[in-house]
């Protein structure tokens, strides 16, 4: 049977999507990276507690900001993977920019955690068919693997036309192994499943049912995803609208206790451990048309 990998993307609270342009006091900053911090540890602990192994999508910034953090988890045996420099969403670059936020994120997360880093996350899974160009740069710079693409549809983000499990991803030139996060098939739809506000708002036997459904299928690989923040209860509120404050503090007061669980019963790998060894016999999806094609 295939394993369960637990991901946490690590920025501050106040870089989310949800407040972009929001204009962060300099204290609250300060706070919210004391958190960030705080509450990654304790994700740690949580790892340590049930012998697992998890991969953090770090921003680069936080690197040189909090280098002890990144390098006792990489000495903890969990993988370091990008999560871009500053957390600027894919749509908001250039090719060349970019390019030169990929270079400065791998080079900062390499040197605080002394190991290679090869996979990325966008923030917000912001690789839609708008930035196919994305997998081109980011094919180029030397990653092995991506997991950007969220097989669903929602308003910020997705591409639910593309594979469930890992695949091939094509931009414009080149490809690139892409692993999404899990969903749900049901009702002729993808339910996205893997976790952030769906893992907090939904019931937990959604999430049980996906991955369940997922390891069913030989090439079936349940990537899960969470947030520092989302196990900080007490954390000061950001200014935001009535959805996306509903989003982002549904069930926070029950995460700790949810991800605890979800360890006990499925334990956890680095992403990299469990990555797929024959590339030719996945499909592949050209972003760009939202075509698939054979392998």
């Amino acid at each position: 049977m295939n394993p369960v990998v637990f991901t946490f993307d690590i920025e501050e609270h106040h870089r989310i999507e949800a407040a972009a342009g929001y204009d962060c006091p300099a204290d609250r900053k300060h706070d919210y990276a004391a958190r960030m911090e705080r509450c990654t540890r304790w994700i740690a602990d949580a790892l340590a507690a049930a012998n697992a192994n998890a991969t953090f999508f770090i921003v680069g910034q936080i690197a040189e900001s909090h280098p002890k953090l990144v390098r006792d988890l990489a000495d903890a045996g969990h993988e370091i993977a990008s999560h871009s420099w500053d957390h600027r969403r894919v749509h908001l670059h250039t090719p060349d920019t970019f390019r030169e936020d990929l270079r400065r994120s791998k080079a900062a997360l390499e040197q605080a955690g002394g190991r290679e880093v090869v996979g990325y996350r966008a923030p917000t899974f912001s690789i839609t068919q708008a930035t196919a160009w994305a997998v081109d740069v980011l094919a180029e710079a030397g990653f092995k693997y991506d997991s950007s693409i969220f097989p669903v549809k929602h308003d910020r983000y997705g591409v639910p036309d593309a594979p469930r499990h890992p695949f091939v991803v094509r931009g414009p030139h080149k490809s690139i192994l892409e692993i999404p996060p899990v969903t749900w098939r049901k009702f002729g739809q993808n339910v996205p499943a893997a976790g952030g506000g769906y893992f907090r708002l939904f019931p937990p036997a959604i999430m049980r049912a996906a991955i369940r459904q997922t390891l069913r299928d030989p090439t079936g690989l349940p990537v899960l995803y969470f947030h520092p923040w989302e196990f900080d209860p007490d954390q000061p509120k950001l200014p935001l609208g009535r959805l996306s404050r509903f989003r982002t503090y549904v069930g926070i007061g029950k995460s700790r206790r949810r991800l605890q669980n979800l360890l006990a019963r499925y334990g956890s790998v680095t992403l990299t451990s469990a990555l797929p060894p024959d590339l030719e016999k996945l499909p592949t999806f050209d972003l760009a048309t939202k075509g698939n094609l054979t392998p």
